[in-house]
């Protein structure tokens, strides 16, 4: 019999795993997909918000005010790469300026700094700015974060500190016998006194599954272009427009890692599963994007991605217990500003409702903190040539586009969820995230997965369970 389980390891339920693994508690992890936060947590536009625009008073901004407060922490526990740039929400009329007039106040009641510039401003501190600037919102608090080993990380220091995590597993029933549940998954079945529902896009399917629910989510595409970490200072804040019904609006912005990336769009599918791509919403971002930074060198793009998020019918997010049993909560609609809120989501589900289902005692042997990371693009030279004359395989460059070697490929297999695809290995040391996306290197990851997992280089998958990469033998080698 388990304590809890959580269903779904994208980053709400990486959190509540996380803050769970502190109590002696019998915990369980499950996600569908090959990885951890492989899917809504996989492909957002990173940015840790300052929480000035959610509507005063929800959880939305209860969550991502609080959330925000706790990043350096977190970033640092985890060892994730963090910035706190600040972000500049920009006026191009004298009609936005009386929005932005308006969204001061809307800080000031969600208890967010903020500091209102004119034109002159924002043009020294952001000079590729649209010279037809009126004014921007400057809110320093907000950053942008790294959200693959975010979740990563988290769910390692939560495997370290005792929860099962089962990959691959998708739940397919649940059973409410009172006093348990029946956890029925495509592997068998468990027997939990808790379960937590934070499924991200499926969570209205899971909720479904022990009463009919009066909320739906409608999912909400968003395309985007990563360009080339080419250049320094194409802009310092992100820099957004004024939110509207659809939301925060096409951005620009730097990344964790030194690209910059442009979008979302923001339209409602009918399938979870659709991540294209098409030529008229890029163009029509490209177009919003120019709007506040004209020069943006599109000849620079090197991806573009979507990402799905689950917009709910109730405009919040769904934080709450099932009317049908107080031990079923679900976690739904966490769409922006999820990312910055999860940790906050994590407290306040374990404040409000867990803390209040056990007689729980705290582990004494607790560490918040996942083993440094070698990184070369982190080190000095000197650093550097330290680490390889220890071991000569961080000498040895498999992506030569982001510098990555294959001493910290072999890392990553030291770690308590350790990569399985190419896809797991590139989200987590960025081999194949640079100009020729792995083009180059992406063969070599297959050979170095293969080696280390004694299979065929025929059964390494770039990600979900049918995307063999290669398909058979030409010639023995």
């Amino acid at each position: 019999m388990l304590d809890v389980v959580i269903i779904g390891a994208g980053v709400s339920g990486a959190f509540i795993a996380r803050k769970l693994a502190r109590y002696e508690l019998k915990i369980a992890l499950f996600e569908r997909e090959t990885d951890v936060g492989n899917v809504t947590s996989n492909a957002n536009s990173a940015i840790v918000h300052s929480g000035y625009d959610p509507v005063p008073h929800t959880l939305k901004a209860l969550l991502n005010v609080r959330g925000n407060a706790m990043f350096d922490t977190i970033a640092d526990e985890l060892d994730v790469h963090f910035n706190r740039c600040g972000s500049l929400t920009v006026a191009v009329s004298d009609e936005q300026m009386s929005m932005l007039n308006d969204l001061v106040k809307r800080s000031e009641e969600n208890g967010v700094p903020v500091k209102l510039l004119t034109a002159e401003e924002v043009i020294k501190m952001e000079p590729h700015i649209n010279k037809e600037v009126k004014g921007a919102l400057l809110a320093p608090t907000a950053g942008v974060i790294d959200p693959f080993n975010l979740v990563v990380h988290c769910v390692e220091n939560a495997v370290d500190n005792g929860v099962e995590l089962h990959l691959s597993e998708p739940v397919i029933d649940i059973k409410d016998n009172g006093d348990y549940f029946v956890i029925k998954t495509n592997k068998g079945e468990y027997q939990s006194k808790v379960v937590i529902n934070a499924a991200g896009l499926y969570s209205d399917k899971i909720a479904s599954m022990i009463e009919d629910i009066d909320w739906k989510l409608i999912p909400r595409k968003g395309e985007y272009f990563v360009l080339d970490h080419y250049d320094v200072g194409l802009v310092n804040h992100t820099i957004f427009p004024l939110p509207s019904a659809k939301g925060k609006g096409v951005l620009v912005s730097m990344t964790s890692s030194n690209n910059y990336i442009v979008g979302p769009s923001s339209e409602p599918i009918d399938d979870v599963e659709d991540f294209a791509t098409d030529s008229y919403t890029l163009g029509e971002i490209r177009r919003q994007a120019t709007e506040l930074v004209p020069d943006i060198p599109f000849n620079q793009v090197i991806r573009v991605f979507s990402g799905i998020r689950p917009t709910p019918t109730t405009h919040d997010f769904i934080i709450q217990p099932a009317k049908s049993n107080k031990r079923f909560i679900n976690v739904a609609g966490i769409e922006s500003p999820g990312l910055v809120s999860s940790p906050a989501i994590a407290e306040y589900v374990f404040e409000n409702y867990v803390s209040k289902l056990f007689d729980l005692v705290e582990k004494k042997n607790f560490n918040p903190r996942v083993k440094k990371y070698h990184r070369l693009n982190d080190m000095t030279l000197e650093e550097r040539n330290a680490m390889i004359k220890e071991n000569p395989e961080y000498g040895k460059i498999i992506c030569n586009c982001e510098t990555v070697s294959l001493g910290e490929i072999k890392e990553l297999f030291t770690r308590s969820v350790p990569p399985t695809t190419v896809k797991g290995v590139k989200r987590r040391c960025r081999a194949g995230f640079g100009k020729c996306q792995g083009g180059f290197c992406s063969p070599l990851v297959t050979l170095i997965l293969a080696k280390h997992y004694g299979v065929s280089p025929l059964d390494i998958k770039w990600d979900k369970e049918a995307s063999n990469i290669l398909k058979e033998e030409v010639k023995k080698i």
